[in-house]
């Protein structure tokens, strides 16, 4: 990988031309983000062959998954922005506060994440919506993930730091490496050595250990990356301030999203283990697809904060437009050809369980009629968060999976037993498209107003 000088790299940010500038970053997020959650859906296949209980419990476990990834988030796309922002205005020195802040506050409070899980295992799952057939499975997966938590979050949050220096390649290789690593692992651990979910769980833990170590060298050995060095942290108001406000959005998104995720589990779970497998294997596989405009729309990020920091705010407009259009097109090319092969997708999971390929494949087409919107509402999200409307970014993020998400989970089952937890996501969809096409007009109304600063 040839070095790229901080010179080299602010100019290629702020006078290339977007649409190049973005492809470029967008390559290595999508890998990532696709091999992430083509490991993930490795552990659900996998799991999924001991049984319909067996992949119950992952769905289940998922949503503490999600939470710590949602904290991750925070802590690297907040510290990531204030180090976009910081490198576009010629600050390096806040930029390495920023960035060993972010990676020594991830791996600590996932150390505490750690150990409060794992004193009250068992009562955790159930929380989380675990069956009495489910729990088995659910402890013995849960508690090798939690070993993994100070990896997971500090592995997590380098990736993001990595991103917003325009370096989304250093970051794939550490994400793609451990991916691999864990569905290699996937098999030889649950069948070979007989380790059942235990195995998959471990074998996520160990790819997240490599991922870290990977990512850690990466920054402390690539002359163009901003070293992770604990002499740079600082305990600082300012400093946690500056990457909360910044990040809250990142929590808003995949934190309500976790939270949105108990709902759903503890809800289908009336309707017995096959509904609460058949949507996790729904969400795992919207997941995967969406996997892809995440990726688009963080190759996009690192433009858009550069540019806010240097006043190019016609090339972030210009950047906006570039990435809602062709993730939008992305998205349609990718429902037409899901709709089609719906009830497959779902049978290969559990193809001797007629309950879950019956629930899923209604649930997984009744999700894909609304996904064409999920580019807009994606590079909205990561626009308002990226320029620093905290607020705003949040509302967008908190309503797809939040605050239009579990209303519907909690209202419609009453009205239509389980085709309302089928439906409660492509209506939460359609609202939250109205609310990001009002706030982001009105931003982006206002910065046409703005004219350009003078660059060098």
């Amino acid at each position: 990988m040839k070095s790229m000088t901080s010179q080299e790299r602010t100019h290629m940010m702020l006078h290339q031309p977007v649409s190049r500038v973005i492809s470029r970053l967008a390559v290595p997020t999508i890998i990532s983000m696709l091999i992430t959650n083509i490991y993930n859906m490795a552990d659900t296949f996998f799991v999924s062959q001991l049984g319909t209980s067996a992949s119950g419990a992952v769905g289940v476990v998922f949503s503490a998954m999600a939470m710590i990834q949602a904290l991750a988030f925070t802590i690297g796309q907040g510290g990531g922005i204030n180090v976009s922002h910081a490198l576009g205005s010629g600050h390096d020195e806040d930029a390495r506060r920023f960035c060993s802040t972010a990676i020594v506050t991830a791996f600590t409070l996932g150390a505490v994440l750690a150990v409060l899980a794992l004193c009250n295992l068992d009562g955790l799952v159930r929380f989380l919506g675990a069956t009495e057939t489910i729990v088995p499975y659910a402890m013995d997966y849960a508690t090798y993930i939690f070993y993994a938590a100070p990896f997971m979050m500090a592995s997590l949050a380098m990736n993001n730091l990595l991103r917003f220096q325009g370096l989304a390649v250093y970051g794939m290789v550490g994400v793609t490496t451990g991916g691999v690593l864990n569905m290699i692992l996937d098999p030889i651990l649950i069948f070979g050595f007989n380790l059942g979910a235990s195995g998959a769980a471990i074998a996520t833990a160990l790819s997240q250990a490599v991922s870290f170590f990977i990512l850690l060298i990466m920054c402390n050995t690539r002359p163009d990356a901003i070293s992770i060095r604990l002499w740079d942290f600082a305990f600082s108001g300012r400093i946690y301030g500056r990457i909360f406000y910044n990040g809250v959005p990142s929590l808003g998104r995949q934190g309500i999203a976790a939270i949105a995720t108990v709902v759903l589990n503890t809800a289908a779970g009336i309707y017995g283990d096959a509904a609460i497998a058949a949507l996790s294997i729904v969400n795992r596989f919207v997941m995967f697809i969406n996997s892809a405009v995440i990726g688009f729309g963080q190759g996009f990020q690192p433009v858009c904060g550069f540019n806010f920091g240097a006043g190019q705010y016609s090339r972030v407009r210009e950047a906006f437009r570039f990435a809602v259009k062709v993730t939008t097109i992305l998205l349609v090319c990718l429902v037409g050809v899901t709709m089609l092969l719906a009830q497959p997708i779902i049978t290969v999971f559990r193809p001797d369980d007629p309950d879950v390929i019956r629930i899923g494949t209604l649930a997984l087409r009744l999700q894909l009629l609304t996904m064409p919107l999920w580019g807009f509402i994606t590079i909205s999200n990561m626009f308002t968060q990226s320029i620093g409307y905290g607020v705003r970014a949040t509302i967008i993020s908190a309503a797809r999976q939040g605050f239009c998400l579990i209303p519907m989970l909690l209202i419609l089952p009453s009205f239509l037993d389980l085709l309302g937890l089928q439906m409660a996501q492509p209506i939460a969809d359609i609202i939250t498209f109205i609310l990001a096409l009002a706030i982001v007009g009105g931003i982006l109304s206002r910065m046409k107003a703005q004219p350009d600063q003078e660059v060098a």
